[in-house]
């Protein structure tokens, strides 16, 4: 039997869950993926430029840093307004909107290129916010996306915290975003051609527990998974990442470095 999924319902949650906490404290040290991503693009200066999802900004600095017309939309406010607080601080032209990644507002054809940064990844309906991004990007434009994947580290992250907090039955799991034949289905039918290059981000952090500590302060999606649980399961959540990110180190006993795998696509659009 097919079970019905509320997707507004799920769209609501995962709003509040990335409203908590502060995205921007993480965010930020993400910045060489938005500036690779945008490299990646082979954007000009005077092209017309949307990030989607974009959180604190990182694609969109780096778009505006060589001279694109940008314009960063989230559905969190207090992240545009950190995005707009770093962009002022570097003295950056950007236009800021709150806008759905699953309805953007905005003219058919109306970009040159439109950029995710780990974000649009998270969008409850897939399908709906791939048609949205093909929409906005003019033909002959590129579709540039940053996303992590099932393998890697922060898709394993998601299924530590799924095992804790099973995800309602029938969603698609954000991390096949960052799966080729997905973005195929997603993406081919109005695509030129799909580019995408496997890339590590590094995370750097002290020690297991300074990663854990920051992460369930700061990250809405962990945030949120450990005031959900009792206290005995919340133990046992945070006993499993730290046997994740103890496996996944490679700086031994001195410090925390963790790679993250994610996938660098390029869509050129039909």
């Amino acid at each position: 039997m097919e079970t019905s999924i509320d997707l507004a319902a799920l769209k609501t949650k995962q709003q509040s869950a990335w409203a908590s906490g502060d995205y921007a404290v993480i965010g930020t040290t993400l910045q060489i993926v938005g500036e690779s991503l945008v490299e990646a693009c082979d954007v000009c200066c005077d092209e017309r430029v949307l990030d989607v999802a974009a959180g604190n900004g990182n694609a969109s600095l780096a778009a505006a840093r060589r001279g694109c017309k940008v314009t960063s939309t989230d559905y969190v406010g207090t992240l545009l307004d950190r995005g707009a607080e770093r962009a002022r601080a570097d003295h950056l032209e950007i236009a800021f909107q709150i806008a759905d990644a699953e309805s953007l507002p905005f003219a058919n054809a109306g970009f040159d290129v439109v950029l995710s940064t780990f974000g649009v990844m998270f969008t409850p309906d897939q399908t709906k916010a791939a048609a949205e991004l093909l929409r906005v990007c003019r033909p002959g434009g590129r579709i540039g996306l940053a996303n992590w994947t099932p393998e890697g580290f922060i898709g394993q992250v998601f299924k530590t915290l799924g095992r804790h907090l099973p995800p309602p039955v029938g969603v698609q799991p954000p991390s096949r975003w960052g799966v080729v034949s997905h973005l195929e289905t997603l993406f081919g039918a109005s695509a030129v051609s799909i580019r995408a290059t496997p890339m590590v981000f590094n995370f750097r952090y002290r020690s297991a527990a300074h990663f854990i500590d920051v992460f369930r302060t700061w990250y809405g999606p962990v945030h949120k998974a450990f005031a959900a649980l009792p206290a005995d399961s919340a133990v046992a959540l945070e006993k499993d990442l730290t046997d994740l990110l103890n496996r996944m180190n490679r700086a031994g006993d001195a410090s925390l470095v963790i790679p993250s795998e994610y996938l660098e696509i390029v869509i050129v659009r039909a």
